[in-house]
């Protein structure tokens, strides 16, 4: 598989935001931000085109 400019910037947005939520937000956040909903699994659950 070719892996062109745009594909590698799209997969690596997507790799930032399979990261947790930082501790320091759930502490300015009185724990009402305890997990990120977009956290994905990249076996689990693939990306849209």
């Amino acid at each position: 598989m070719v892996r062109t400019y745009t594909l590698k910037k799209k997969l690596a947005k997507e790799m930032r935001r399979a990261w947790p939520v930082p501790t320091w937000v759930i502490a300015r956040t009185n724990r009402n931000v305890r997990f990120s909903y977009r956290r994905r699994h990249w076996r689990r659950a693939k990306i849209k085109p």
